[in-house]
């Protein structure tokens, strides 16, 4: 593909700021429970694996087959452990770099919807800002390859009008995606699909060469599916396909329910400042629904969005893939302001909101957290936002650029902090614990917990097994010669006379199991 110079500078520009955005302190955090501890322990065991073990092919957790998810990023994963040795950077590694070329792929994919570059880049900047897409796009999680993939099975598919031989390479994304996370192909498939029809494109459903793609991309996942069935039985598929699959359309799989609008209000949570140009985006792709970005606007957001808001099964990350449809009727609406000069008072008061917002969290994080790169973050957004409020009431349109600077600087301090991952709050610290497990218990030891619960990235970094138990059940295991971890209340109640305290943390008390 030969690209102008200047195009080439801005590929190159948005790819370097994408990978210092997603690669930034990386690893300056524990791995999150669930994902990150469950895909990083599959990871190791693959890793581990003796040559010839075939774990590659049939990887497994805790010992025992892993049905839920193919292995691909798993994969990468373990090849980055080999490389670089087992911790949170190199876990991650492999899903931050995949989501960062999404960025310069939404700017490809921009210049050929809209047949200009002012909108492609502004919907790429957007992408590159988003809160949720930066975050999870950085943990060791599936959904930001998935869109990676997704994204440059769009690009084959419009290069395909210029090239026909480009429609082969659609067909391998989506196999990429069946062998990242599995049946959610069905749902992205079905958008690619869906956009065609609705783009009039019915001689690129004709065509051959997308059919052999179809059938050259998806045969390695239909192999490996074949494998885990021969393999496993029975089992895989009703594990697989009924109860990680298709039973979260009809049910809530462990307990992860919400209603219908549940994901609405993770798009108000979590979407600004860009939400605030989403409506005037949104009608613009509606005037626009003859051109080929309107319709894929329209056609991905309300088939993808429709379909995980009537799903039973509620996650928040499960929202991931309809921002880049976002971005894309934003960037067209910014591009738009910035072509026609033309403002809305309402978005000044929106933006010295978060401006005053952001004033507040400074207060905040000085007098609580105490993080001096939180500070600097409140400070850097409630200067930011509130020259872009001002900017507005000018009615000048450089306010666009400052909001794209302000966002990235936010979002580049906030990964810089230890407090990214907020999720790591809502329970106890797992180091420090696991530290205590391993300097008393050999690897591959089943402990068990008087956590309610259980926690994959304890297990990882521990490498044990840690079991949730009641009390009655914690009694029995110890009598059968078991390590316990109790938290101190437990420990009160719980008779265990002649036992030995191996070691004590800040949360929990390792007892050793009778004659150690």
């Amino acid at each position: 593909m030969n690209y102008p110079n200047r195009e080439k500078k801005w590929l190159f520009s948005l790819l370097a700021a994408s990978l210092v955005l997603w690669l930034i302190f990386l690893g300056n955090s524990p791995l999150r429970d669930w994902d990150e501890g469950t895909v990083a322990q599959v990871a190791r065991e693959i890793w581990r694996a003796p040559i010839g073990s075939m774990r590659w092919l049939y990887p497994t957790l805790g010992g025992e087959p892993y049905y839920n998810k193919p292995p691909l990023i798993h994969l990468l994963i373990a090849w980055a452990y080999s490389l670089a040795g087992v911790n949170e950077w190199t876990t991650r590694l492999p899903s931050a770099v995949l989501t960062a070329l999404g960025v310069p792929l939404l700017y490809l994919i921009g210049c050929m919807l809209f047949k200009q570059r002012l909108p492609a880049l502004v919907a790429a900047l957007v992408y590159l800002t988003m809160l949720p897409v930066a975050r999870h796009g950085r943990l060791a999680m599936l959904d930001g390859a998935i869109i990676t993939f997704f994204l440059l099975s769009l690009f084959c598919l419009l290069k395909a009008r210029q090239n026909q031989c480009y429609v082969i390479s659609v067909g391998i994304c989506l196999g990429l995606i069946t062998l990242t996370k599995g049946m959610i192909v069905l749902l992205l498939g079905g958008i690619v699909f869906l956009f065609l029809l609705a783009d009039r494109q019915l001689a690129l459903l004709r065509n051959p060469y997308l059919w052999i793609g179809m059938f050259l991309g998806n045969a390695p996942a239909i192999a490996w599916y074949a494998a885990q069935w021969q393999y496993y039985g029975s089992s895989f598929l009703q594990i697989n396909f009924q109860a990680q699959t298709f039973s979260r359309l009809v049910q809530p799989v462990e307990g992860h329910s919400g209603p219908p609008w549940y994901y609405l209000i993770e798009l108000l949570k979590y979407g600004f400042p860009w939400l605030i140009f989403l409506p005037g985006g949104f009608y613009l792709a509606w005037k626009k629904r003859q051109t080929t970005w309107g319709c894929l606007v329209l056609v991905g957001t309300i088939v993808y969005f429709v379909t995980i808001s009537l799903m039973r099964t509620k996650l928040p990350w499960y929202v991931m893939p309809i921002y880049l449809f976002l971005a894309l009727a934003i960037g067209a609406k910014l591009s738009e302001i910035w072509q026609h000069r033309y403002f809305r008072v309402w978005w000044a008061v929106l933006f010295a909101v978060i401006a005053i917002a952001g004033f507040g969290g400074g207060i905040y994080f000085t007098l609580a957290k105490q993080e001096p790169v939180l500070i600097v973050m409140s400070v850097v957004l409630a200067i930011s936002m509130g020259i872009v409020a001002w900017l507005i009431k000018q009615r000048d349109r450089r306010f666009i650029p400052v909001l794209f600077s302000g966002m990235y600087l936010v979002l580049a301090l906030l990964m810089s902090s230890r407090s990214w991952i907020w999720e790591l709050n809502e329970a106890f610290a797992v180091k420090p614990v696991a530290a205590l497990i391993q300097s008393h218990v050999s690897s591959g030891t089943k402990v068990y917990t008087s956590f309610p619960y259980g926690r994959p990235s304890l297990d990882f970094y521990c490498d044990c097994k840690v079991i949730p138990a009641t009390v009655p059940v914690l009694q029995q295991m110890w009598a059968n010669k078991s390590y316990l971890l109790l938290d101190n209340t437990t420990l009160k109640k719980i008779n265990l006379i002649g036992s030995t305290v191996l070691g004590t943390s800040e949360d929990f008390t390792l007892i050793a199991p009778p004659n150690k």
